[in-house]
């Protein structure tokens, strides 16, 4: 299963016909290029959970760089053009660890 129908289903079992209407998933663009991916944890089984912070530095062409962290009760994940998958694949596997 790739890391869209994994992040389709953790955002299914949050659907509770509340907490949709108030939270949610956001993936956007950077102009530098790349992406930014905040994912609120505002009621779900994550809100608590400790999270490492991860960076990894720019390459040559800044194509390929990370960063990924918690912020106010959101998962917010930037990184560069090419990095959109690794960014989701890095919260589906804290998301779907076992406590």
């Amino acid at each position: 299963m790739d890391e869209l129908q994994r992040l389709q289903q953790w955002y299914r079992r949050q659907c509770n016909g509340d907490w949709e209407h108030s939270f949610g998933v956001t993936i956007d663009t950077l102009d530098n290029p790349g992406w930014q991916v905040s994912i609120d944890l505002i009621e779900t089984e994550l809100e608590h959970r400790p999270f490492a912070s991860i960076r990894r530095g720019h390459s040559e062409d800044d194509a390929d760089w990370i960063i990924c962290k918690l912020e106010k009760s959101q998962f917010v994940a930037s990184g560069g053009a090419g990095n959109l998958t690794e960014l989701l694949s890095i919260f589906l596997s804290w998301a779907e660890a076992q406590k």
